[in-house]
């Protein structure tokens, strides 16, 4: 179709539009200003270079071989196994956490709230500390599993994903109170007025509106749970086949043999990539509603 003059209707539609003066109205484009992008550069160089250390110095000849040690086929299984609980557990009682911290109205919200996030900013070795004081065979629990049921936590793989659950749950708590506290509260208002319970609205309203917080909450999560180490060998230790993940199979190598710390790091890496890469495209698409 043409406007009569002859102009195919594509090409009026991507020419500019004339202003009520007369002149035509530019779109702006460009790159970014020079104030925000060369603080961008840096912060891409600064990321990007140790990765690029780590793929040069790479014994790809030598991979292969390093790669069929049976251990680090369990440690990496074990990170897997383990950064998957630690998320299951965290979605289990993180999100109804996330959602107290946001809708409800009691006294010593704010203390609380700062307990939840200490995790955050608490060295990992403190955290590990911590976690024995409160689950080691004379901590605060864990004398009572010891003396009632004979059963001990630390430096098992049950302690691997309690240390892992204690440093990343924090992640997806925030991120799902501060998708709640945006939340537009009217569906909600909606679903109440017509004699939905706040079990019922949560489950058919709040939940849905705040799935593709939740699903980034989770993806943090795990990374996060995927790479703890101070936490995991102070309160599960270093035992191949046990307790012994990914980071701690990197620590242990890197005094030993450095070219198999390279290749265990490479193998993190690359599964922390594939998988964060196709989650995080998830997310996005979801967010964006495409």
């Amino acid at each position: 179709m043409s406007d009569g003059s002859g102009a195919p209707a594509e090409e009026l539609a991507g020419a500019p539009q004339p202003r009520r003066g007369g002149a035509p109205l530019q779109r702006r484009r460009g790159g970014a200003p020079a104030p925000l992008m060369v603080p961008a550069v840096i912060a891409i160089v600064f990321l990007v270079l140790p990765l690029l250390g780590l793929l040069i110095r790479a014994p790809w000849s030598a991979l292969p071989q390093l790669l069929r040690d049976p251990l680090v086929f369990e440690a990496l299984k074990l990170s897997l196994i383990s950064a998957v609980l630690a998320t299951a557990i965290s979605l289990v009682f993180g999100v109804p956490l996330a959602w107290v911290l946001a809708r409800a109205e009691f006294p010593g919200k704010t203390l609380l709230r700062a307990l939840v996030t200490v995790p955050l900013v608490l060295p990992p070795v403190v955290g590990g500390v911590a976690l024995l004081l409160a689950f080691g065979r004379r901590g605060i629990v864990g004398k009572y599993l010891d003396a009632w049921f004979g059963y001990t936590i630390p430096f098992t793989t049950t302690a691997v994903v309690l240390a892992e659950t204690f440093v990343a749950m924090p992640f997806l708590i925030l991120t799902v109170e501060g998708a709640l506290r945006a939340a537009d509260r009217r569906y909600e208002e909606a679903s109440a007025s017509l004699g939905a319970g706040r079990w019922t609205t949560f489950r058919r309203i709040t939940l849905p509106l705040v799935a593709p917080s939740v699903l980034a909450g989770a993806v943090l999560c795990w990374a996060r749970a995927l790479g703890e180490f101070g936490a995991t060998i102070t309160f599960a230790g270093n035992f191949p086949g046990t307790t012994q993940t990914m980071p701690l199979a990197v620590y242990l190598a890197l005094e030993n043999d450095p070219d198999a710390a390279i290749a265990l790091s490479l193998v993190l890496l690359a599964v922390s990539v594939v998988i964060l890469a196709a989650l995080r495209d998830r997310v996005v698409r979801t967010g964006t509603g495409a």
